[in-house]
């Protein structure tokens, strides 16, 4: 029975689809007389199977060689597609946490969307998300990966826009979708332009030709850069990050996917491709910078944020720019942990916080305070959740950024110091976030604010002990390393700065000591960091006005040149037409003599070349037989 499970893990994508199209029904609508809860209860059941079936499998793959299934598609002029699955402990646990979440969220939108009327689309786009997830975890060709995440890119665009009567819901899921677009066709011009220098799409047949390939250096640059555009995107990386930020403008439970596994999508294609990116220096030197700079400029965007929904959303763009550094520096495995950990840890803090929006008429956090007594549940949570994301010994985040610096210690030691800072600057975040709503004295928007429903404290709860046991878990997979062989100045390091952000965080936060709100001595600086480093200027200043003012010009050219001279000729038709109407005798034989006149004028010019020849040498003949002039 596990065996055939294994066997058939594949089709555990299909669980959630088929949810997905069950759903659709209670959409738009179609079934009245019952509600559309039923909607939810069976997206919840396809879920709960498709992590039963993957959990199950998982056991049975651990340790066990990666197995692949090729599914053909189209064979056509040379060019054979088909659809490559890669069955191994890795791809299967990314199985089990992507469902694992899923199932969790969706019983969160049981009580978060209780009476919202867009819950049968909800649902059903949730099923689509699932799918596409398991897909990509599975999929083991560049192409059809591709073609996932183009579905992704769709299904953000609809969730975000769920409540499309809100002006602002509609321009976030248009700049999330025009966004993510940008990196997604470079994205295409590298998956193109690998095939030629490869021959083949499948990650694992890249992995091999990366190995002993021999290219010209700038054209597998090129390709390269390309292929990070896509990534870049995915991961909200320095400049495509604003999307994860105008995202937020959706529901709350399908920020916890976004912000958990979503962002990951990138990651996860990043990792896949990592071979080939070692064929460039410059390309994971780029990765470095783009990462470098994403984490340390995030996370001091994120201290600024007032908005409850974008202080976590620019936290997470600076933990995929670890990712995109472990990457850079080939540290795959490291760049593994971080994901598990960080997805784990994001999805609880947005749970936590997502409670507060549910009942709470704001989401200024400088206007909330006090709920500690209040919402116990929730604050823990969140504290839990903000351990699982920093270097807080024995939690995940811990043994993942350990990983990745003690690798870089000797090497990059430069990286190192990124680590640590970004990690003291994260720390101070969350703690600034959690000291503006849980700590202090209530004020009047969180006076009333009581603790949530069951259906959303639940999936709370289990998230919270798999956080607080993924350590544990790691370890009964020997995926950790002993105590005695660890990096202990790395270890120090990470630990202090966790400790030296979060007290720093909760003297200002938390004590009476600095009045609030908190403002810095130098107000551009602070500017600076609250509106994102005038990042949406510079765009409206440069891409936006450069478009706009290409689309005017198309437009003048459109309106004044190609209908100017479609319109001439259509006034000159007109014109000829009225003119022959009136000159016109009315007489049969004159109509009989114009058309002969026509086609012999036609005739003519259409024989020229062969009797035009002949008249010239007759004419030439004539002209010689006559008698010379003598004077």
């Amino acid at each position: 029975m596990v065996q055939y499970l294994l066997d058939t893990v594949w089709l555990v994508p299909c669980y959630a689809l088929l949810g997905g199209l069950l759903a659709l029904p209670w959409s738009p609508g179609i079934i009245r007389r019952i509600g559309p809860r039923p909607a939810g209860y069976v997206n919840l059941i396809m879920t709960f199977s498709s992590l039963i079936h993957s959990a199950i499998a998982l056991s049975a793959t651990w340790n066990q060689p990666a197995k692949e299934i090729f599914i053909p598609w189209l064979s056509t002029a040379g060019l054979n597609l088909s659809i490559d699955i890669e069955i191994s402990s890795v791809s299967v646990t990314a199985l089990v946490v992507i469902c694992g979440l899923n199932f969790l969220a969706q019983i969160y939108a049981i009580g978060y969307m209780e009476m919202d009327w867009g819950w049968g689309r909800f649902f059903s786009l949730l099923g689509l998300f699932e799918g596409g997830l398991c897909a990509l975890a599975l999929c083991n060709n560049l192409f059809f990966s591709y073609v996932i995440l183009e579905v992704l890119t769709l299904g953000t665009y609809l969730l975000v826009g769920l409540w499309f009567s809100q002006p602002l819901v509609v321009t976030g899921a248009r700049d999330a979708f025009l966004t993510k677009r940008v990196g997604d066709l470079f994205l295409l011009m590298g998956v193109l332009g690998l095939f030629p220098l490869a021959g083949t799409w499948n990650y694992t047949d890249l992995a091999a030709w990366a190995a002993t390939a021999e290219v010209d250096p700038t054209i597998i640059t090129l390709v390269c850069l390309a292929l990070i555009a896509g990534p870049m995107g995915k991961c909200a990386q320095f400049p495509l990050h604003l999307w994860l930020d105008e995202a937020m403008e959706g529901p709350v439970p399908s920020t916890i996917l976004r912000n958990s596994v979503v962002v990951a999508s990138g990651a996860w294609v990043l990792i896949k491709l990592q071979p080939v990116f070692s064929l460039s220096p410059f390309v994971s030197a780029a990765m470095i910078a783009i990462g470098a700079v994403t984490a340390i400029g995030a996370s001091l965007i994120a201290i600024a944020q007032i908005d409850l929904k974008r202080c976590l959303s620019y936290s997470v763009s600076a933990y995929m720019g670890l990712v995109f550094i472990a990457v850079g520096t080939q540290q795959d495995e490291a760049a593994l942990l971080l994901v598990l950990s960080h997805a784990l840890g994001a999805a609880l803090l947005v749970m936590a916080t997502g409670a507060v929006i549910w009942n709470s008429i704001t989401q200024n956090v400088t206007q909330l305070g006090g709920l500690w007594s209040r919402r116990p549940i929730s604050g823990l949570a969140y504290v839990v959740g903000t351990l699982g994301l920093i270097g807080f010994p024995p939690l995940g985040s811990f043994w993942a950024m350990l990983q990745l610096a003690d690798a870089l210690w000797i090497t990059h030691p430069l990286l190192v110091g990124v680590i640590i800072l970004v990690n003291a600057l994260t720390a101070f975040s969350l703690t600034r976030e959690f000291g503006l709503i849980w700590g202090g004295k209530a004020k009047q928007m969180s006076e009333r604010s009581p603790e949530v429903s069951w259906q959303m404290i639940l999936p709370m709860m289990i998230l919270f002990g798999f956080v607080l046991h993924l350590p544990l878990v790691l370890q009964s997979l020997s995926l950790l390393p002993s105590w005695a062989m660890l990096n202990k100045d790395v270890a120090l390091l990470l630990i202090w700065s966790s400790i030296f952000g979060c007290s720093l965080s909760c003297v200002i936060y938390l004590g009476n000591i600095i009045p609030k709100p908190v403002r810095l001595p130098f107000k551009p600086l602070q500017n600076l960091l609250a509106y994102d480093f005038y990042t949406p200027k510079i765009y409206k200043a440069s891409i936006v006005l450069g478009v706009d003012l290409i689309s005017k010009l198309t437009d003048l050219l459109d309106r004044f040149v190609v209908d100017g001279i479609v319109n001439l000729i259509g006034l000159l038709s007109l014109g000829g037409g009225e003119g022959l109407k009136y000159s016109n005798s009315g007489q049969t034989q004159f109509y009989a003599l114009t058309v002969l006149l026509g086609l012999s004028v036609l005739g003519a010019f259409v024989t020229w070349q062969f009797w035009g020849d002949q008249f010239l040498d007759l004419m030439s003949a004539s002209v010689s037989m006559l008698p010379t002039l003598e004077f």
